[in-house]
């Protein structure tokens, strides 16, 4: 855990240094950057309604380069997020968890449209388990387990600096599951003891981000996926959804929702009552985090 805070903790910088040299220089880069962490503390003594102590944080970081000149625009994004949560006695568990790098360009054809290769990449810093507060949880991910890694092939469309959709007809998913136990048990769609399992088909990926209000933005993007060879009729959906409301310069509130469908990731249904799984499918998963705390953008 000190490794992934430590990590954290330098990125920052790094950037920040970037994000002034561009300033200072007459370049083609465009650096930025929103760095937001949130804390909240519970201590309960003598309370007779009841409850526990508890403690919980969450930072997130989203970083931007990108590169613009007349007929080439070179995109690269980095988001990190990781959140922690202690209650009671009970073991601490994870509220967010996510490393998403997306890498686009583009040379341009004509108009608005842009010959575009993408490069996605997807993953986790900590193990994840199926019931984290339970002693005998269960491991069900883990850091590259899964871990998602995505080459396209295709147009961009641009009409502003607001407004992207990327059209690909040639794209790869690459599926990993390092972690032996995890792929031992054949989990995320991957046959027992194997660690990558690959895919060819067709991807679309929409991003939208603008002040819609004042000092409110948004920042949303989708994700489709249709594999050619394996069952193209369930297409993979992966949609992230941010709302930024700045309150001053450091102060902030965020809401962050995230939906995911996937044919392969299946879970597990007990439809006799006896407490164990009798049943797979899959499921649409869904996440939202709500946050109030410290925000710095560059």
């Amino acid at each position: 855990m000190k490794k992934i805070l430590l990590a954290l903790s330098m990125l920052l910088p790094v950037f920040l240094v970037h994000a002034q040299e561009s300033t200072n220089a007459d370049t083609l880069w465009k650096f930025s950057g929103t760095t937001s962490l949130n804390l909240s503390q519970l201590s309960l003594t003598n309370w007779a309604a009841g409850g526990d102590n508890s403690l919980s944080g969450n930072a997130l970081i989203n970083l931007s380069a990108i590169y613009a000149a007349d007929k080439t625009q070179w995109e690269n994004k980095l988001t990190l997020g990781f959140g922690l949560i202690k209650q009671g006695n009970d073991p601490t568990r994870k509220s967010d968890d996510q490393i998403n790098f997306a890498s686009k360009l583009g040379l341009k054809a004509s108009g608005k449209w842009f010959y575009t290769g993408l490069l996605g990449f997807k993953t986790q810093f900590a193990q994840g388990y199926d019931r984290p507060g339970d002693e005998d949880r269960v491991k069900i991910s883990n850091f590259m387990s899964p871990g998602y890694l995505n080459l396209s092939l295709g147009m961009d469309y641009k009409p502003s600096e607001t407004f992207s959709l990327f059209l690909s007809p040639l794209s790869s998913k690459f599926t990993f599951v390092l972690d032996e136990d995890l792929s031992a048990a054949g989990s995320f769609g991957l046959d027992p003891g194997q660690t990558v399992r690959a895919e060819v088909g067709a991807y679309l990926k929409m991003a939208f981000k603008k002040e819609i209000l004042k000092n409110v933005t948004i920042d949303t993007k989708i994700d489709l996926f249709s594999n050619y060879l394996d069952n193209p009729q369930y297409v993979d959906v992966n949609w992230d959804l941010l709302l930024t409301f700045k309150v001053n310069e450091y102060l902030s509130a965020s809401l962050l929702t995230q939906m995911i469908y996937d044919y392969d990731i299946k879970f597990g249904i007990d439809t006799t009552g006896d407490g164990l799984p009798d049943t797979f499918e899959e499921r649409v998963q869904f996440k939202e985090l709500f946050g109030l705390g410290l925000t710095y953008n560059f």
